[in-house]
């Protein structure tokens, strides 16, 4: 029996209804975090046609991962690294800037204002179907990076704001006597690996086709994956020397993931959950839309009740 579940049926209903591509947005906190997380399902999208838009926006500037080059050296690395990534990958690389043109600084960063106005203008000026995000953590026990919290908790508070056309026109002016609705997307939350205990998953996307791709992808980021996880120690990574190396302790780190989130699976997936920040789409909806999932039946029925629940139905 195939452990896989949907692929692009013909049947069923799409969530997109409108006509053009397909779009899906991730938002993160840090260069290489899309790598870990969904670089496999968009590279999965981004086979299935021309009719895929996939852009990462990230949102602080890199300069804080590191323990013996410069902040600035690293920041300049660290963004050469993400541009390289998204060259192979064929998606859009956007770096988040404030409206005084600089990006957030890593490490401490914070849901103010200015930080929330510029991701509501840059979700505003693509109109994703799909938006990807870190998860936030609901016990205060659970290990967690402040940059990632940042994010989702900031993604959270202007989820509703992205349809109101005059939230943030004092940051960014625009005509507020003459307005266009701007579709609000599914919003999902990434596997965290800073909350490790304490992630769940509602849809596990089979990767394993991409495998390769995300290997090569993530080995763009040497500066981390070569010298600053060894180092920091907090990732149980030695050094590796080759990508052959490198993709063997990947591999690990996915079949790690799949024993926290007991996917009955040896095969690479990546893990999301489904909110009500944005639009709450129906399960069929994200059958449709979806590449392949693992199987697991009851985890399916549990979701489709929430998101009926959810829709008042």
């Amino acid at each position: 029996m195939s452990p896989l579940l949907g692929h692009w049926s013909s049947t069923g209903i799409s969530r997109r209804t409108s006509v053009g591509a397909m779009k899906a947005m991730f938002v993160h906190a840090h260069y290489d975090d899309y790598e870990f997380t969904a670089a496999g399902t968009f590279e999965l999208w981004r086979r299935g046609g021309d009719d895929f838009r996939g852009r990462v926006v990230v949102c602080t500037d890199g300069r804080a991962g590191h323990h013996f080059r410069t902040r600035e050296e690293t920041g300049r690395i660290r963004l050469a690294e993400q541009e390289e990534s998204a060259r192979l990958g064929g998606y859009e690389f956007q770096p988040l800037r404030l409206r005084d043109g600089e990006m957030p600084r890593e490490a401490c960063l914070q849901a103010t204002v200015e930080f929330r106005a510029a991701l509501w203008k840059a979700i505003r000026d693509f109109e994703p179907d799909y938006l990807f995000c870190p998860p936030l953590a609901a016990d205060p026990l659970t290990g967690i990076h402040n940059d990632h919290q940042t994010v989702a908790e900031a993604i959270r508070q202007l989820a509703y704001m992205i349809n109101v056309p005059h939230a943030f026109t004092p940051e960014y002016p625009a005509d507020e006597t003459s307005s266009a609705p701007c579709k609000v997307p599914v919003i999902l939350n990434v596997h965290d690996w800073y909350m490790s205990g304490a992630n769940a998953c509602d849809l596990a996307v089979d990767v394993e086709d991409a495998f390769d791709v995300i290997a090569r992808l993530s080995w763009c980021h040497q500066s981390q994956v070569r010298e600053w996880l060894p180092w920091v120690g907090r990732h149980d990574l030695a050094a590796p020397e080759s990508l052959d190396e490198w993709s063997a302790a990947l591999r690990e780190r996915f079949d790690r993931k799949n024993r926290e989130l007991e996917l009955p699976t040896a095969r690479a997936t990546e893990a999301f959950r489904i909110t009500a920040w944005g639009a709450v789409p129906t399960l069929d909806e994200l059958l449709k839309d979806f590449p392949p999932l693992i199987k697991d039946g009851a985890r399916l029925e549990r979701l489709a009740e929430r998101l009926s629940r959810w829709r008042g139905e």
